[in-house]
């Protein structure tokens, strides 16, 4: 199975944790420069023929999507970041964002005893996750982050037992995350219809609008922060309230948010 760098695609579901030929030894991220730039089916080939394997891959509400490739001779894992195609950064990732050499508190915090392929699928988050775009050295603040992480996640009640900061930037990096994996959600439930918008993210603004518009929406309300706009649209027949972020000409972000005073 073959797949582009991008969250449309299917990333290697079926064979992503498979061991792939070394065609040469791997290098780490500063050796791998010159796959900047490349669209992202390229920059896999060149992964690939440089001995790295496919681990795992999640897209942040911004549109930027991370993958985590493992050079299993070397023990190299490196962060992928691409963005409308095309590959922005390479960068030297934990061994931890692959699914290896998990340390005891994290595991600990997990409650299981399982190998790392097992614990790599287990353990939520990894490191774009955090602000800074690294794991945090602190072992504790790690844990409450990544029990925070996956309450939000998944939607649990908030529960900041020991009131740590760890707990309380891990679970709103998975609300986040949350969000980003529903972006195909209207927030509606039963049988009720609604107006398709997530194929309109990365589109040119212009013609976005008039598809908007074709769709049931009409602008409720519009402002400016600095370079970005904001348009939010409201559907009366869908009752969907999205908003939409508009950068350089491009719909940067598109989201149902629910309500706003306006939409109604």
């Amino acid at each position: 199975m073959f797949c582009k760098i991008r969250s449309t695609a299917c990333l290697l579901a079926a064979t992503s944790m498979m061991a792939m030929p070394i065609a040469a030894q791997a290098e780490d991220a500063a050796q791998l420069v010159d796959i900047n730039g490349m669209f992202a089916a390229d920059a896999e080939t060149e992964l690939r023929n440089r001995g790295f394997g496919f681990v795992s891959h999640n897209r942040n509400s911004q549109g930027y999507n991370y993958s985590y490739w493992w050079d299993e001779e070397d023990d190299d894992c490196v962060q992928v970041e691409e963005y409308r195609g095309r590959i922005q950064s390479i960068t030297d990732a934990s061994d931890q964002d692959c699914g290896h050499h998990m340390n005891a508190d994290a595991t600990a915090a997990l409650g299981v005893a399982a190998g790392a392929a097992v614990l790599g699928a287990i353990f939520g988050h990894n490191s774009n996750h955090h602000d800074d775009n690294r794991h945090s050295d602190d072992h504790a603040y790690e844990r409450d982050y990544e029990r925070g992480y996956n309450d939000g996640l998944h939607n649990a009640s908030y529960h900041n037992r020991d009131r740590s900061e760890g707990y309380s930037a891990g679970y709103s990096a998975g609300v986040d995350q949350r969000n980003t994996n529903l972006r195909h959600h209207s927030r509606r439930g039963g049988y009720h219809q609604a107006a398709q918008i997530s194929d309109l993210q990365g589109s040119r603004a212009a013609g976005a609008m008039d598809t908007m518009e074709s769709r049931g929406f009409r602008q409720v309300d519009n402002f400016t922060s600095g370079n970005t706009r904001y348009s939010i649209q409201y559907n009366r027949n869908t009752r969907q309230c999205v908003q939409m972020t508009i950068a350089d000409g491009h719909i940067y972000d598109i989201r149902d948010i629910g309500q706003n005073p306006n939409c109604r």
